[in-house]
């Protein structure tokens, strides 16, 4: 008996399909054309996606490269519990660039405001430069911000570990230019051609676990320049400002100085993506305050050396 013509559909991938295949394929070729990658893993969602397609990417072995945070001292503690356990879980080396260390030792000064975000680039470049990476795993998505729009997925930095929007290499038929002189880098990104929809799709297809704040839940939050910022160590109410206790969750983790949360009932991976589908704002221009300096800010912290 003859075998059955096969179907047309059955070559076909879908949406979520072919991100993983190309993060997966991203993540082979800077393995194979570079010599010292590291991986960013924050705990946040989007570096824990990325993390679970590396994972992928060199199954059954162990992901051949180290993760780093670069760690501010102003987490979310939820954040750093699930950093910690993820990384036991995957057995993979763990580096902390400690934005702390670097105030106590004078190579960077912390703002007068306390607020820690900005100084994390001088940090970031210094465990660069003393590990001697040469390719670095960022999670940012082209749809956050519109400087980010405007890189390539292998992002070429110089011996400064900076970016030049302007000098910028072709990536045609998704063929990756990887060369580099001593001292340079490439920042890649995995996750560019991904939205907040789709990782929070391939969230629940994969059934990938997160920090709690992630979801609905009852928090003590101060308004402030229109957004909801919890109430806790690196962030107190200023004399006259009321708090209130309110229904909330995180659309995105940085600072808890400095990230505001959204009002949600959503607790549960199918209820956010109800959410993400009909919002008309990105997750870090609705919850980001370092981002609110100015239009220009991240392409200004990028230029530094910023991800």
């Amino acid at each position: 008996m003859n075998a059955p013509a096969p179907v047309a559909n059955d070559y076909q991938l879908s949406q979520l399909d072919a991100l993983e295949a190309e993060s997966i394929f991203i993540f082979r070729e800077v393995v194979a054309e570079l010599e010292k990658p590291v991986l960013l893993f924050s705990g946040g969602k989007d570096s824990i996606v990325m993390l679970r397609l590396a994972e992928k990417a060199f199954w059954p072995a162990r992901i051949p490269f180290p993760v780093m945070h670069v760690d501010t001292g102003h987490n979310f503690p939820e954040v750093l519990e699930f950093r910690d356990r993820r990384v036991r879980e995957l057995k993979v080396q763990l580096i902390v660039a400690s934005v702390q260390e670097a105030i106590d030792n004078g190579s960077v000064v912390e703002p007068p405001d306390g607020t820690r975000n900005r100084i994390q680039t001088p940090v970031l470049l210094d465990a660069l430069a003393k590990h001697r990476f040469t390719a670095v795993f960022g999670g940012a998505r082209r749809d956050e911000d519109k400087a980010r729009a405007k890189e390539r997925i292998f992002s070429f930095r110089d011996e400064f570990g900076q970016w030049d929007p302007k000098n910028q290499r072709p990536e045609l038929w998704n063929a990756y230019n990887g060369q580099i002189h001593v001292g340079e880098s490439i920042r890649v990104f995995p996750l560019s051609n991904w939205t907040e929809l789709d990782i929070w799709s391939y969230i629940a297809r994969e059934e990938i676990a997160l920090p709690s704040l992630y979801f609905a839940h009852d928090r003590e939050v101060v308004e402030r320049d229109g957004m909801l910022f919890g109430v806790n160590e690196f962030f107190r109410p200023r004399d006259g400002e009321a708090t209130s206790v309110q229904r909330v969750r995180y659309r995105t983790v940085g600072d808890a100085s400095l990230t505001a949360a959204v009002p949600s009932d959503a607790d549960t991976v199918e209820k956010v993506i109800e959410e993400v589908a009909t919002t008309r704002i990105t997750e870090r221009g609705a919850t980001r305050g370092d981002d609110k300096f100015s239009e220009a800010a991240m392409e200004d912290r990028k230029r530094e050396g910023y991800f």
